[in-house]
């Protein structure tokens, strides 16, 4: 059996784009573990909580419940801030995670994976592509942190998720075509600049997860707070969901692209 240590930027990240795949190997039986680089604080506000505290203590009950949902091992906080999108006064907060030294971070979450490398067991990790799948500077200081703290740990089983730009567009095109009103294209600029995700030409690992939809489902609901990123999720169709969440997509460092293969275990 393996461990698989995923690090993720925000409350919430684990489930829309890997939660499936947690869910799958912890359900095989593999050891999931999961650290958490910030503490998500502006993230959406719902009219029921009046305070920063209330909303950080709302965030921390949500993700304890998708960890259960998703049969998580272990969970972890790194111990920062979240910074905010890009441009915002956050950014330059003393204790937001962009600002942390990647050493410095890399090191706090290197000590997550040599505790779990002494169990003996095989070990994954799991951060995020080059430009955090849509520019979200949290989502790009994982990047450079899970690959530091691979580096560290002299881990070569070193994945990043990512989103494929190509099936995106199929899917905006077919909805388009169909009468949907989304007006988000993938192939637009995001936050950074950069389209969303990798195109299929540069990804290793197609993970069916359509077997665990209903639990990537049912995590993201628990997540109720962030109804304006992740409500379009829950309010789909099942044929709808799973067609757009069925299938989660990785880059394995280091291996030729593209291809397709199904398990992160090959």
């Amino acid at each position: 059996m393996a461990t698989i240590v995923f690090l993720h930027a925000h409350p919430d990240d684990e489930c829309l784009a890997s939660g499936g795949t947690i869910a799958k190997y912890a359900a095989e039986g593999h050891r999931v573990v999961l650290v958490t680089a910030t503490d998500g604080r502006h993230g959406e506000r719902p009219a029921d909580i009046d305070s920063s505290e209330a909303l950080l203590a709302r965030r921390r009950e949500e993700l304890a419940k998708a960890v259960d949902i998703l049969r998580i091992a272990r969970h972890e906080w790194l111990g920062y801030e979240d910074s905010g999108m890009t441009g915002w006064t956050q950014n330059q907060h003393a204790g937001a995670f962009i600002r942390s030294e990647v050493e410095e971070a890399a090191r706090r979450f290197a000590a997550v994976v040599r505790d779990e490398h002494g169990h003996g067991a095989r070990v994954i990790v799991v951060g995020y592509d080059w430009h955090g799948n849509y520019g979200h500077p949290d989502h790009i200081h994982v990047h450079k942190v899970a690959r530091r703290a691979a580096a560290l740990c002299g881990i070569n089983e070193l994945f990043e998720v990512t989103l494929n730009r190509d099936f995106f567009a199929a899917q905006f095109e077919w909805s388009k075509a169909n009468g949907g009103d989304n007006d988000f294209d993938p192939r637009e600029p995001a936050n950074d600049g950069n389209p969303m995700g990798e195109p299929e030409s540069a990804i290793t690992h197609h993970i069916d997860v359509s077997a665990h939809i209903d639990t990537k489902r049912r995590a993201i609901a628990a997540h109720a707070s962030q109804a304006s990123d992740t409500g379009f999720a829950t309010e789909l169709s099942q044929e709808s969901f799973l067609r757009a969440f069925g299938t989660e997509w990785f880059v394995k460092v280091g291996a030729p692209a593209p291809s397709k293969l199904g398990s992160l275990l090959d």
